[in-house]
């Protein structure tokens, strides 16, 4: 599943620089992730890079986008796809 920043979001931006697929994005008052481009990482790191970062624990899982393990791979290979 993708990730989603919830209401504890500080707007520090941590998480956005950490961000291998460019999926987050700052927005008024909180930032947000664009679940067609976040992978959990997947491809990158064995866990989301942003989760880690986050200060506040804002960075969640989104009970609205799951997928399975073998989807975040396909979409990371799409999205590397695409670069080139």
């Amino acid at each position: 599943m993708s990730l989603l920043v919830s209401q504890e979001c500080i707007a520090c931006d941590a998480c956005r620089e950490e961000c291998p697929t460019e999926a987050i994005d700052e927005n008024d008052p909180i930032y947000s992730i664009d679940p067609d481009r976040c992978t959990e990482c997947v491809g990158y790191s064995d866990e989301p890079s942003c989760v880690g970062v986050c200060p506040v624990d804002a960075i969640i899982p989104d009970p609205h986008n799951t997928e399975s393990s073998e989807e975040l791979q396909d979409k990371y290979q799409a999205l590397r796809d695409s670069e080139f």
